[in-house]
């Protein structure tokens, strides 16, 4: 694809040294259709990647046409913020290094405590100033977007500035955690590691003031997700490191600065044309999902496809996105020469609960339509009930109505997995709990406090609720996929005694011996 008019020169582009030195940048683009978003067309020196061996993954080898996120957050502070550092002495924020160790948090145990982390990212940026003060006389400087938690999760300076402003944002009273600058804490070294997060301190949040100016900020990325900002807790932003393996910025390149393989599929034939080639199973939709919106204008899909299926290669395609639907006929197509596996992630089927858990992606009804249309063209396609949510949607009228619906759209069967809250969707999947359904945040404290997986206990009883429900749907399809080799959803009919219902669920768990889940794993985005 190519936006005629649209090309920058390097100077507007803003001279990627890390694209120009490879020596593989094509151009750069922008477009009005994606506002504030530079495309870098690169030439890819591979396309397949294949997953590290102690992966848990149930596939060899992957495809990620993108790199690079539009629709990350930014936070940010004022340079002249105090960063408690892991000696205990404070330096302002802009005297912080990549390398330099300073404290976090994370969660050990019933408590969350200060631990030492390290800086693996920095970048400068400009954003409309918010001036934070506390009852004690702490103020923090920030943007709009940063976030700090308080004694109900965390929580965004202001609500949203464009949309509907559905976020959990700071107001009067809400107290911030921490232990906050004023008195003796800024004239002497902090020895806090190991200590749990507790502080008599009055960090009542008293007033949050518009700047009404755009300043300097810098924000930092960190091992623990989080630092010590004017003596209170502030989240930082996750994985935007991952963008600096080309010299690219860490903070507003991440959001703005996308990577495209656009030489991808050319790349990919001549990898599978070599000797040693095994036509291993390639799964797309692993990292980035392959139908993305940017893929309506770039097109590089069709030719992945049709690469794969030349070569005789297995492929699978896991997607939240109906764009799928335009590449149907060429799917057709591959079917008659490889295995061809697809899958829609279709989690959630209460549409005021899937609209506040997932803003911004199709919804449940149009993803349903897209496993009709592909069932209608012949093809097989899975429905991912990932992940299923404790208290909410792992109730029996939820999971029945949800293998109706998937089952009258076609679905030739069902994966599921529960909840996995991992680094980075655990803070966002938290703060949404307080915000929503906060009589639920115990909850999931017991079953999260110790691990981003759901505990076994729980994972067996949702089996035990699940796995006859799909039988009785006729949406099992034996325990492994040829494709993927992924667990597919299957129950053994042997009595076995009578479990004891979940707590908090009061329904008794029916009685058959369940085969096991797919492995979280499998589901890379949860949401």
């Amino acid at each position: 694809m190519r936006w005629s008019g649209q090309e920058l020169t390097t100077e507007q582009a803003g001279a990627l040294p890390g694209l120009a030195r490879l020596n593989n940048l094509v151009r750069s683009v922008r477009t009005p259709e994606f506002a504030g978003i530079t495309f870098h067309e690169i030439l890819a020196k591979s396309a397949l990647n294949r997953v590290p061996g102690q992966s848990a993954m149930p596939f060899g080898w992957t495809i990620n046409p993108y790199r690079g996120c539009s629709h990350a957050c930014a936070y940010c502070l004022s340079p002249e913020t105090l960063i408690l550092m892991a000696d205990g002495r404070q330096k302002p924020l802009w005297e912080v290094r990549v390398g330099d160790a300073i404290m976090g948090t994370e969660t050990v145990g019933a408590y969350r405590r200060y631990v030492q982390t390290t800086v693996l990212a920095s970048w400068d940026t400009r954003k409309r100033g918010y001036r934070v003060t506390l009852a004690d006389g702490t103020e923090l400087v920030a943007s709009g977007d940063h976030r700090f938690l308080t004694e109900r999760g965390w929580k965004y300076v202001t609500r949203a500035m464009r949309g509907d402003g559905q976020r959990p944002y700071l107001t009067d009273n809400n107290k911030l955690m921490g232990f906050g600058l004023v008195g003796p804490a800024i004239d002497r070294k902090l020895s806090i590691a190991g200590a749990a997060v507790k502080s008599a301190a009055l960090l009542q949040v008293v007033s949050v003031e518009d700047l009404e100016t755009t300043m300097d900020m810098i924000d930092i990325t960190t091992g623990t997700g989080d630092f010590i900002a004017n003596g209170v807790i502030s989240h930082n932003c996750f994985a935007r490191n991952t963008h600096t393996y080309l010299d690219l910025d860490a903070g507003k390149d991440f959001d703005n600065e996308i990577i495209v393989k656009v030489n991808v599929a050319e790349v990919l034939r001549k990898e599978l044309a070599r000797p040693a080639w095994e036509r291993n199973a390639v799964a797309l939709g692993t990292n980035t999902d392959p139908y993305q919106r940017a893929e309506g204008r770039y097109r590089l899909m069709p030719g992945v496809i049709a690469a794969l299926a030349d070569s005789g290669t297995p492929l699978s395609i896991l997607t939240k996105g109906t764009l799928i639907r335009r590449d149907l006929d060429l799917l057709v197509e591959a079917s008659t020469l490889v295995p061809v596996d697809l899958a829609l992630s279709i989690a959630i089927y209460d549409d005021e609960l899937q609209s506040a858990v997932e803003p911004g992606t199709p919804s449940t009804a149009a993803r349903l339509a897209t496993v009709t249309a592909i069932r209608e063209r012949g093809l097989r396609c899975s429905v991912f009930m990932m992940p299923i949510l404790p208290f909410l949607t792992d109730t029996r009228a939820h999971l029945d109505d949800a293998l109706r619906q998937a089952k009258a759209a076609g679905a030739s069967d069902v994966m599921y997995t529960a909840l996995h809250l991992r680094p980075g969707v655990r803070d966002w999947f938290m703060q949404w709990l307080a915000r929503d359904h906060p009589d639920l945040v115990p909850r999931y404290h017991e079953l999260y406090g110790r691990s981003a997986y759901a505990p076994k206990g729980y994972r067996q009883w949702l089996a035990l609720r699940i796995k006859p429900l799909i039988r009785a749907h006729g949406l099992e399809h034996g325990i492994e996929d040829p494709v993927t080799g992924g667990v597919r959803s299957r129950a053994l009919a042997r009595p076995v005694p009578a479990v004891p219902a979940f707590p908090g669920q009061p329904e008794p768990g029916p009685r058959l011996l369940i085969a096991g889940e797919l492995p979280p794993e499998l589901h890379p985005t949860l949401f």
